[in-house]
C-alpha cells in the first residue's frame, strides 16, 4: 500500500517536470520564430532586416517578407502606393470609337480666291496697294488709271444726258442713255461714279478702280506708270475667312472615307483645341509620285488659323455603343499576351490575363478577362509587375490558362 503511494507520487512529479519542459520548449520556439521574422524593402528586395526599419537606399518602410500577399497577389503599403503612383478606376461599359491618324495642313480656299484684271487698256497713274500681304476690304480703292477707252464711254454717256435734256419727250435718247450706262458698269464703273458724272457733267480723266471683294493681297503684278492692256492681271486676292483642311490619305485608308465623313482635327501647337470638319472633296486620282490621295474639308477660320499650318486629323474607323475600355498604359503586353492588374482587396493587387480588341491613341477595348472585376489599375501597372517578379521570382501569368482567352 505504501509502495503504491510512493510510486504514484513519483509518476506525478515526473509528468509535471515533463509538461513544464514541453511548455517552455514550445514557448521558446514561438519566441524564436517571431524573432526570426524578416523584413525587406519593396523596391530593393536585396535589403533584409530582422525587424522593422527603413531602407538605407530609398528610405521606404520595410515590410514583413510574408506580407506580400498570396501566391498570385501583391500587397503594398500606403507609402509604396503613393510612391509608385498606383491609381485604379471602376470597371464599367461606355461608348468607344477608334480613329486612324492622318497628316494634313491648312491651305487657301481657292473657291474664294479672286484674280483682279484690267477690263480696258490704260496707264496706271496711282497705286494705292504697293505690297503683298496687305488686307483689302470690299469697296476699297486699288488704283487710278487713265484710259482713252473710258474717256470715250464717258463722253457717250454725257452726250445722251444732253440729248435727253434737249428732247425730254424722245424715248429713244433715254434708251441710248441706259445703254451707255450699262457699258460703263460693264467696264467697272460703280453707281457712285456714274452719279458723279450726272452731277458734274464733265469727263473724268482718271478712273478709280475699287475692289469687289475682301482678302489678302497674294500677288501684285503692276506698278505705277505701267501700261495695261485689256485682260492684264492686276493683283490676286485670297480670302482667309474660310480655309481648306487638306488630308493625306493612303490607298489602304480610302475605304474609310467618303463625302460627308466627319473628321476630328487639331492644329500642331494647339493640341487641346480639337475641332470637327466634314469632307466635301475627294481627289479623283492618286498622286503617282507619292501614292497619296488628297482629301479636303472646309473649316472656318477662328482668327488664329493661317495657311500652311500642319494638322493632325483623326479619321473614325470603329464605333461601338457599349464596351469595356482601359487606358493603354493599364495593359501590359509581352510574349505571353496581355494582362491587367486588378484590385482584390485593400492595397492588394493581382494580375489578370485579358483579351484585347480595337484601340485608339489613348484607350483599348477589353474583350474578356475582367468579368466580375470591380477595379483595375490604370497607373503604375509596370511598377507592380516589376515588384511582383522581384518578390515572387515567378512569371506573372503562371497558373493562367492562355487557351481560354
Amino acid at each position: 500500500m505504501i509502495k503504491n503511494r510512493i510510486l504514484s507520487g513519483l509518476i506525478f512529479l515526473f509528468l509535471g517536470f515533463t509538461g513544464f519542459g514541453l511548455s517552455s520548449c514550445t514557448q521558446d520556439k514561438e519566441n524564436k520564430s517571431a524573432s526570426q521574422e524578416k523584413y525587406t524593402c519593396p523596391m530593393h528586395p536585396q535589403i533584409m532586416n530582422d525587424g522593422p526599419g527603413t531602407c538605407p537606399i530609398c528610405k521606404m518602410d520595410l515590410v514583413p517578407v510574408n506580407a506580400s500577399g498570396g501566391k498570385n497577389e501583391l500587397t503594398l503599403s500606403e507609402s509604396q502606393i503613393q510612391l509608385a503612383n498606383v491609381r485604379t478606376m471602376k470597371i464599367n461599359s461606355s461608348g468607344f470609337s477608334t480613329s486612324r491618324v492622318l497628316n494634313g495642313r491648312l491651305i487657301v480656299d481657292e473657291d474664294r480666291t479672286e484674280m483682279i484684271s484690267s477690263r480696258y487698256s490704260g496707264r496706271v497713274e496711282r497705286l494705292f496697294i504697293k505690297e503683298t500681304g496687305r488686307p483689302v476690304a470690299k469697296g476699297q480703292a486699288l488704283l487710278q488709271i487713265y484710259s482713252e477707252q473710258l474717256q470715250t464711254l464717258q463722253q457717250d454717256y454725257l452726250l445722251q444726258l444732253k440729248q435727253i435734256a434737249a428732247f425730254p419727250s424722245e424715248k429713244i435718247y433715254q434708251s441710248m442713255r441706259d445703254a451707255a450706262k450699262n457699258k460703263l458698269r460693264l467696264f467697272g464703273y460703280t453707281d457712285a461714279q456714274i452719279n458723279a458724272l450726272n452731277q458734274g457733267s464733265n469727263l473724268k480723266p482718271l478712273v478709280t478702280i475699287y475692289s469687289r471683294s475682301a482678302g489678302i493681297v497674294k500677288e501684285l503684278n503692276i506698278g505705277e506708270g505701267q501700261y495695261l492692256s485689256e485682260g492684264s492681271p492686276v493683283m490676286k486676292l485670297e480670302s482667309l475667312d474660310m480655309l481648306w483642311l487638306e488630308m493625306d490619305v493612303y490607298p489602304s485608308e480610302i475605304q474609310d472615307i467618303k463625302i460627308g465623313t466627319k473628321v476630328r482635327y487639331s492644329l500642331n501647337g494647339n493640341s487641346g483645341d480639337e475641332q470637327t470638319a466634314l469632307v466635301d472633296f475627294i481627289s479623283p486620282q492618286i498622286d503617282p509620285s507619292t501614292q497619296i490621295l488628297k482629301v479636303r474639308a472646309p473649316v472656318r477660320n477662328t482668327g488664329y488659323m493661317q495657311p500652311g499650318m500642319q494638322a493632325t486629323i483623326f479619321l473614325p474607323q470603329t464605333e461601338i455603343v457599349s464596351a469595356v475600355s482601359l487606358p493603354l498604359e493599364a495593359v501590359i503586353r509581352d510574349q505571353t499576351g496581355a494582362h491587367v492588374w486588378i484590385k482584390t482587396g485593400k492595397n492588394t493587387f493581382s494580375p489578370r490575363m485579358v483579351r484585347i480588341g480595337e484601340e485608339d491613341s489613348e484607350r483599348v477595348i477589353i474583350l474578356s478577362g475582367l468579368e466580375n472585376v470591380q477595379e483595375a489599375v490604370v497607373s503604375g501597372a509596370y511598377l507592380l509587375s516589376s515588384e511582383f517578379i522581384l518578390k515572387k521570382g515567378a512569371d506573372l501569368m503562371s497558373g493562367h490558362d492562355m487557351s481560354k482567352m
